[in-house]
């Protein structure tokens, strides 16, 4: 079976990026897999990706590159107008232009795989549009349902009926999707994301450290959190909090860690391309999002045995984590909840450890090669 991932940027770093290099990989032990991203702007990507996986972009934004002929000028001209097909409440709108819209197109009916799997709206609502017939298409929902803005929602309902199938991340957002799509022959699944196999590290549990990771955008909630930790610094000074990722609002985060004095307590990192590694050198993973499509980190975290705590926000907190086991859920925009969790967290070592051993367990449940299956079965319910 030939599979074909249809991506934004692959050469990027993020959970989406993440969860589908591991997704591919694993899909690729049995099948022809490929990954199709719309941009490039570096000459590799950050994250690593298994090389029976092959890379292909559409538009190449790196210095210097050039449009094939007799494509160039065309190329010029479209790129300095607006995108007609990607809706402007798509949140990678400016991202898109009018070439990025014809390259899309052409490539979208060109493309004869067996599936074709999308991973945001704007991706999933052009494949609907302009996929063969023959392609099982299925759009892969990231950002959880409630995210998304009304005018998406209307071309959801529009052209969603067009697929073949939506998977979602959560049980919740599953739910919202069969209701809006009732009546359509679309069918709706949930299946997380899947960890990559193989040995981790794992934490000890002895160092004084709090990690978080993620873009660097207000939905992660940074500032709350550098708010919330104001009180561990105070109370708890010989702990430490490390922010990784990189972002649109890094400058903003760290005046903020300057004006609330927390120089000497918060590192922002950077990116890095070894998160398992890094997680393994703290003790808690906080999650301050003011909403989840999934929490691909939480699942890292597991996996490194540290505990997570995180706000009960929507929607995939919820449904990974559970409070008093593996971590803590407080409430959801509740900044002085999260610092007292953290204090408690920090404060109770034996039970840190007994939450780590608990999530090392509960880390199992999204083997990669188990969510692979999953996928699997439902290209077999589409096929019949």
């Amino acid at each position: 079976m030939k599979i074909s991932f249809l991506i934004l940027n692959a050469y990027g770093m993020g959970g989406t990026i993440r969860a589908t290099f591991d997704l591919a990989g694993a899909m690729s032990e049995r099948h022809d897999v490929e990954i199709i991203s719309v941009f490039q702007h570096a000459d590799r990507p950050f994250l690593p990706l298994a090389p029976r996986v092959r890379l292909r972009s559409l538009v190449d934004l790196r210095e210097g590159a050039k449009v094939r002929w007799p494509f160039a000028r065309k190329a010029a001209r479209l790129s300095a107008q607006e995108s007609t097909l990607i809706h402007p409440e798509e949140r990678a709108y400016a991202s898109f232009n009018a070439w990025s819209d014809t390259v899309l197109v052409r490539e979208l009916r060109r493309l004869r795989s067996d599936v074709l799997i999308t991973t945001r709206a704007g991706l999933n609502l052009m494949a609907a549009r302009f996929a063969h017939k023959r392609v099982v298409t299925i759009a892969q929902e990231h950002l959880h349902f409630e995210a998304h803005q009304p005018g998406i929602f209307e071309e959801i309902r529009t052209w969603y009926p067009k697929l073949d199938a939506v998977v979602t991340l959560t049980e919740a957002d599953e739910h919202d999707y069969r209701n809006m799509l009732d009546g359509a022959p679309t069918r709706v699944f949930t299946i997380g994301n899947g960890l990559p196999g193989g040995p981790r590290p794992r934490s000890r549990q002895e160092n004084r450290i709090v990690l978080a990771a993620g873009r660097l955008v207000p939905v992660k909630g940074y500032d709350r959190l550098l708010k919330a930790f104001v009180r561990v610094a105070e109370e708890r000074p010989d702990w430490k909090l490390r922010i990784y990722g990189e972002g649109r609002v890094g400058e903003k985060l760290v005046r903020l860690s300057v004006k609330l004095r927390l120089h000497n307590n918060v590192t922002f990192m950077g990116s890095t391309g070894d998160i398992q590694g890094e997680l393994a050198k703290a003790s808690i993973h906080a999650v301050s999002s003011r909403f989840e499509g999934f929490g691909m980190t939480i699942i890292e975290a597991f996996a490194s045995g540290v505990p997570v705590i995180s706000f009960d926000c929507p929607r995939g907190p919820r449904e990974i984590i559970t409070s008093g086991v593996n971590g803590l859920l407080v409430p959801a925009d509740d900044v002085d909840a999260l610092a007292e969790g953290l204090i408690r967290m920090i404060d109770d070592e034996e039970g840190r450890r007994r939450m780590a051993e608990s999530a090392l367990l509960a880390a199992r449940n999204y083997d990669i090669s188990m969510i692979a299956e999953r996928w699997e079965k439902s290209f077999a319910e589409l096929g019949r």
